[in-house]
């Protein structure tokens, strides 16, 4: 009677174990979770279009006034702090001639003169003022002409970027290694082109743009006045009405409140990749480093799909047990801040020809993990089950021939 009490003991904790080979439920998500159509779940709109969600443009912009861009870009080469200026000095070789760095706090310092504010000016202006404060100093008698600056290097600049980006905030734009600087190596070769003090770079430093930015009318801000760019020829190849940065500047993405698949892939715009989380622990893998999960496999391209992604993590392929494996993607809506969280049979979205429609694109900071098969899962159980058995049955025998 107690080998067979004890074998239904077995019994009992194989049916238990056994009932965990079943799937649990799908995972919950708020209504408004989904932003995207192939997550399959924005059940109010199903072309991913949120409209209520849709921004509009701060009220900085609305005290501002809307200029042409011809007359913003004839301030587009305005002084920024850490710019290198030549000042030259008539008469002049050693003390004021020479090269000058415009300090933190947007002012030229120069021997003998009180500090001179010269950033948010052009060039020219910048001269005049250098000009007056040597008149002032009394350096100089009087202006006449005296005093010629040129601009031969210009620095990273401080830009806020806001709307549908991935990581709004300010950021640094045109920002350059100490190896880097032309005003150190060159001799006196004037003028300087950054490449990275543009209004594209600074967006790509904010993470790039989101997919649901409205690119037909970016705005940007600069002393009071703003104007709109339309940044769509980027994507399409027409053209990018890119446009140099300074500092201080304020740049503005809408957004449209719609999923834009478009707006996924590498541009001038958008982030040439991403970084996600991965975890496979299925077998055979026992640990992600037996999975082949390092940096080089969660550094993936802009554009990337879960089903990309999934292969990335070693989660395709391999046993026919393993043909049931599931998988979860965790990411978050921008526009609400909410998580959302789906689950996707891995065979079943490789085996259907609309697996398109269910497979979501990866966005920066998502999170993917891989789940054994059931199949998988009924051969651990009956692993541990069998050993549990062997190892109480020799107990049961010497029991037995005890009494």
């Amino acid at each position: 009677m107690r080998i067979i009490s004890r074998l239904a003991l077995l019994n009992g904790v194989s049916a238990l174990l056994l009932g965990g080979c079943a799937a649990g439920p799908l995972p919950r998500n708020a209504p408004a979770a989904g932003w995207m159509p192939q997550q399959q779940l924005v059940s109010d709109a199903q072309d991913g279009c949120m409209r209520s969600s849709a921004s509009g443009f701060p009220s900085s912009f609305d005290a501002a006034r809307r200029t042409d861009r011809s007359l913003l870009e004839s301030s587009a080469a305005i002084l920024s702090p850490g710019d290198r200026l030549r000042v030259q000095v008539a008469g002049d070789e050693n003390d004021m001639t020479g090269v000058h760095v415009i300090g933190d706090d947007g002012r030229l310092t120069m021997p003998g003169v009180a500090p001179i504010e010269i950033a948010g000016v052009d060039i020219a202006e910048a001269g005049h003022r250098i000009e007056a404060g040597l008149v002032k100093a009394e350096l100089l008698r009087a202006p006449g002409h005296f005093v010629h600056a040129t601009l031969i290097e210009t620095a990273g600049v401080s830009v806020s970027v806001q709307g549908a980006v991935f990581a709004a905030g300010t950021v640094r734009a045109g920002e350059r290694q100490a190896e880097d600087r032309v005003g150190q190596k060159e001799g006196i070769a004037d003028g300087d082109a950054n490449a990275g003090r543009t209004l594209s770079a600074a967006l790509r430093a904010a993470g790039g743009i989101r997919p649901d930015a409205d690119l037909s009318d970016v705005r940007l801000m600069r002393q009071g006045r703003w104007i709109s760019l339309d940044l769509r020829g980027a994507l399409d190849g027409t053209g990018l009405a890119d446009m140099p940065v300074a500092g201080g500047d304020s740049i503005f993405v809408s957004s449209s409140g719609c999923f834009d698949q478009a707006l996924v892939r590498p541009s001038p715009l958008t982030p040439p990749g991403i970084r996600v989380y991965m975890s496979n622990l299925s077998r055979p893998a026992a640990n992600n480093a037996g999975a082949a999960i390092g940096r080089d496999a969660t550094s993936l391209p802009y554009g990337t799909r879960l089903l990309q992604a999934l292969v990335a993590a070693n989660c395709v392929g391999g046993s026919a047990m393993n043909a049931g494996r599931r998988a979860i993607l965790i990411s978050r809506n921008p526009l609400t801040g909410q998580s959302v969280v789906i689950q996707r049979d891995v065979e079943r979205l490789v085996r259907s020809a609309s697996r398109d429609e269910a497979d979501p694109y990866l966005m920066p900071g998502d999170a993917l993990a891989c789940y054994d098969s059931r199949w998988m899962n009924f051969s651990d159980i009956l692993s541990l089950v069998s050993g549990t058995a062997s190892a109480v049955t020799p107990a049961l025998l010497l029991r037995k021939g005890g009494n």
